[in-house]
């Protein structure tokens, strides 16, 4: 009996900026199934060789034009349902930014935009895979930060 499992290693990037008050983050809007049309991270497979940050930088870059300068690790997410294509691992990072460059969609994304996150929240329907999920505790951290 096998009872190893294929599984891949993936990252995401979250990049957060403030709008009038109002937290917003850059999302891709995906080109493939799963979930084409839907908002997801910028993110995508580990590459051998890489490390989970690396790609995540090197998604971002590719998805949406932008270079982020740091971000710092979230959370592991490894629900082996949260894919339907199989087990993926990911590791989420973040960053913010005061100034929110205007990005281009590319590689694997048919749009990149910064949207606000109560919308995103208010419409999980609209979210890729559990990003919903990876959303909710990033901005968790954010509004623990701003309280101190």
């Amino acid at each position: 009996m096998d009872t190893h499992e294929n599984v891949r290693l993936t990252a995401d990037a979250l990049v957060f900026t403030r709008r009038r008050d109002t937290w917003h983050v850059l999302m891709i809007q995906r080109r493939w199934e799963p979930f084409t049309g839907q908002w997801a991270f910028p993110g995508g497979h580990v590459d051998p060789g890489e490390t989970f940050y690396q790609a995540a930088m090197r998604e971002l870059e590719e998805e949406t034009g932008l270079k982020a300068v740091a971000m710092r690790q979230l959370d592991v997410y490894d629900r082996p349902d949260r894919d339907p294509r199989g087990r993926y691992i990911t590791v989420a990072f973040f960053t913010t930014t005061t100034v929110p460059v205007k990005p281009t969609a590319g590689d694997d994304a048919a749009h990149a935009a910064w949207l606000p996150v109560t919308w995103l929240l208010r419409n999980p329907g609209s979210i890729a895979f559990d990003h919903a999920e990876i959303l909710t505790d990033a901005l968790a951290v954010l509004t623990s930060q701003e309280t101190r």
